[in-house]
């Protein structure tokens, strides 16, 4: 099938490339752009204590159902100055005026403490009834261009709450993109070849990220998942067209014809990635068993962008190549120098934020282009290396080295992979609010304005919910918020009505500590099992602090069920391919400990504080509740890419020889470049997004580009050979049982022989 599609891809290439790919892009885009996105600006929470009272706020009193933002102010003078107030009540009354905003003043007869004892600080709340990504996004710009008007010597004014830190995806992306061009360059020696992979991606990735945003409408997404599906597209598409482009080159290095070459490429690596592919695919679809709605919006979102990275390898890719021929081994002097002037102004303009810049380099393409057809120079070919026999490689010397000590080499990398696991024991799962931003960001003054002013814990207030009796009786309420009042770990409460009819009251506890600190949550869980039962008031605690404790306790419980299902998936999947008991097991293994150093290396910087500096996060705290899980789906099919790739070159070779260990040399000096530089691609791709400004990205992407490095170097390069070595023919053992019922899968296909009727 593989062969078939690939001789159609490569026979009706300008049909494929211009006549569907191309245009599939243009109305996929088109219809996207109309549509507009309809992503989440918050989660989705679970079945849980914290979920019953957002949705009984929500029915009875929208305005405090969390929604919110403030303007925060403060003055050494005094907030409630004459020349103060004059400023910012017409401010507040604008504000209001905008479509979907409430504004409570901290000078209306209304405000109930929205200014300190000490009157140095205030802040106005705004409850916004939009919700869509680029509304709010929007209306942020608004406001804050609005407060630029207000000019009063001694007044401080920032923006605070989940309306001002609306998510931006960012440009660091060109990063990756860029990163991923010299690395191909590297690799292949050929600007042409670097070019065929990049394209194939961004034409996969732009299809797919236009397809996530029309499924938007459909199914619930959260506002970053276009950015997972870039991280995720770009690392895959890149990466599967790179094991493909390799295949193609080696074939026409054999003597094959274009056409043949495509095919073998496709018919061989092509499964591969086929397969590789279906193995992210399982390990994302996992992430149904969490239970969380955003969860399953971001698995579809991701999942299609896989799909179309995977059909775009085998479609497009093909059809480029035949195009290419010959010319994808070899790069003219203009060429190059055109890629340099292309990737310098690039990085102009994204560090300048000058986009003049990559206009410029753009020109300076197409100058040195047409110069070469008049300067002879620019047209010569850049001389190539010949390629190094076998055994002088230094993969194969590499291969050889660990062989020939594996258990220093095993037990090595295992201690190391440990080490860096340790702080794991430790982690602790929750959210990251306002005041884990950089100090240069507004959301984070305002939240140490309001710390500083009101106490740490009033960026976390706790909204507990009231019915029944103590809700319809003031007396019973207010007996009810006194002993909250004398509870350890609450600074103070305050109850107000929360329906007109009565039904429902809330009230507001806000702790001495901040959100994120562990006596926080101590406290709700304090006030849940102990201090509102003994009560005997019907009571939920909610809002934003109470919920991050119930979804980190919902992830933590569903876990469990997330690796079971993918890890015995995979197994099986990876022992119907190989053929093997053992390989299969130390493949998961070996993943499971890349993942858990990778998550180490998180604890350490974002918990514990370790270098955080180094990279921008403002400071230290938990570990968001669903980056385990989404790290976890991702990296192990990802894992699993390179796994395919490594172990299918050796199990060829062992078939082919039944000598062991020269199958895992063999093996690995055959695919060690192209896997290094795909792994490298990866880190990049993944690693950029720590240049971003979102904490969440930040943990996210140097998350996955820790766990690809780690895998790729100590575990595919050291951690596989030595087992291997000393495993033996063991690798390849399995009960004969087994064997039988297991489906067969071939994986490698069916390499082309070169025939000597065939030409060029």
């Amino acid at each position: 099938m593989l062969a078939a599609l690939a001789r159609f891809s490569v026979r009706h290439r300008r049909i494929m490339v211009f006549g569907i790919w191309i245009p599939l892009l243009v109305i996929v885009g088109m219809l996207s752009g109309k549509m507009g996105s309809d992503f989440s600006t918050q989660f989705e929470l679970p079945k849980s204590e914290a979920n019953d009272v957002q949705k009984l706020l929500e029915a009875n009193s929208p305005n405090k159902a969390g929604f919110s933002g403030d303007i925060v102010f403060s003055s050494a003078n005094g907030v409630n100055s004459d020349d103060v107030v004059a400023a910012l009540t017409p401010f507040f009354d604008n504000v209001e005026s905008l479509p979907g905003v409430t504004v409570v003043s901290p000078f209306s007869e209304t405000a109930q403490g929205q200014i300190n004892q000490a009157g140095t600080t205030g802040f106005a709340s705004l409850d916004v009834s939009l919700r869509s990504q680029s509304e709010i996004m929007s209306l942020s710009t608004q406001i804050q261009d609005m407060g630029k008007a207000v000019h009063i010597d001694g007044l401080k004014l920032e923006y605070g709450g989940n309306v001002f830190a609306g998510f931006e995806i960012p440009a660091s992306e060109i990063y990756g993109l860029l990163a991923a061009m010299i690395i191909l360059v590297l690799a292949f020696g050929s600007v042409l070849a670097m070019g065929l992979p990049i394209g194939t991606a961004l034409i996969g990735l732009g299809v797919g990220s236009s397809l996530a945003i029309i499924l938007s409408h459909v199914v619930p997404m959260p506002d970053f998942t276009t950015s997972l599906v870039a991280m995720i597209g770009l690392g895959v598409g890149i990466d599967y067209a790179l094991f493909i482009v390799t295949r193609y080159r080696e074939g026409l290095a054999e003597g094959l014809t274009v056409e043949e070459a495509v095919v073998d490429a496709v018919d061989t690596s092509g499964r591969a990635v086929i397969f590789a592919g279906i193995t992210v695919i399982i390990s994302l679809l996992g992430l149904f068993v969490m239970g969380l709605a955003f969860a399953r919006g971001l698995a579809i979102g991701a999942v299609v962008g896989v799909l179309i990275m995977m059909l775009a390898s085998i479609t497009l890719l093909p059809s480029l190549l035949a195009m290419a021929k010959h010319r994808i081994g070899v790069t003219t002097w203009a060429a190059l120098i055109s890629l340099v002037a292309f990737i310098v102004s690039a990085l102009l303009a994204v560090i300048t934020e000058t986009p003049t810049f990559a206009l410029i380099g753009v020109i300076a393409v197409v100058v040195i282009t047409a110069l070469s057809f008049a300067i002879k120079p620019l047209r010569r070919h850049i001389p190539r290396k010949t390629p190094k026999a076998k055994e002088l490689t230094f993969w194969y010397r590499w291969s050889r080295f660990i062989q020939r000590r594996p258990w220093t080499a095993a037990l090595s990398a295992t201690a190391i992979l440990l080490v860096l696991a340790a702080p794991l024991a430790s982690i602790r799962l929750g959210f990251g609010d306002n005041g884990n931003a950089p100090e240069s960001t507004t959301v984070r003054r305002a939240y140490d304005m309001l710390a500083e002013g009101f106490g740490p814990g009033f960026n976390g207030p706790l909204f507990i919910t009231v019915q029944g009796d103590a809700a319809k009786t003031p007396e019973a309420l207010q007996t009810f918020v006194d002993t909250l009042n004398a509870t350890e770990g609450v600074a103070f409460a305050q109850g107000m009505p929360a329906s007109q009819d009565g039904s429902l009251s809330l009230v507001m506890a806000y702790p001495t500590t901040s959100p994120q600190d562990v006596k926080t949550e101590e406290l709700i869980r304090n006030l849940r099992s102990n201090v509102i039962p003994q009560t005997g008031v019907e009571a939920k605690v909610g809002g934003f602090t109470a919920a991050g404790v119930d979804f980190a306790d919902s992830i933590g419980s569903r876990m469990p069920y997330l690796f079971l299902g993918v890890l015995s998936l995979s197994f099986l999947l990876l022992m119907a391919v190989f053929r093997s008991l053992l390989v299969p097991l130390k493949a998961v293994i070996m993943n499971l400990l890349s993942i858990g150093a990778a998550y180490g290396v998180l604890v350490a910087i974002f918990q514990w504080g370790w270098g955080m500096s180094l990279i921008g996060v403002g400071k230290a705290g938990p570990i968001e509740s669903w980056a385990p899980m989404m790290l976890f789906a991702i990296v192990f099919g990802l894992s699993m890419d390179y796994e395919v790739f490594l172990l299918s070159r050796v199990k060829e070779e062992y078939d082919r020889t039944g000598d062991n260990a020269s199958a895992v040399a063999d093996g690995l000096t055959a695919t060690a470049r192209v896997i290094t530089a795909a792994a490298l691609i990866m880190v990049c791709v993944f690693s950029a997004f720590v240049l971003g400004y979102d904490r969440q990205l930040k943990l996210f992407g140097l998350g996955l580009a820790l766990a690809v490095f780690i895998d790729a170097t100590l575990v595919r390069m050291v951690l596989v050979p030595a087992t291997m070595e000393l495993l033996g023919n063991r690798n390849w053992w399995i009960p004969a049982w087994i064997n039988r019922v297991l489906p067969k899968i071939d994986v490698e296909g069916h390499h082309v022989v070169h025939s000597e009727e065939a030409t060029n």
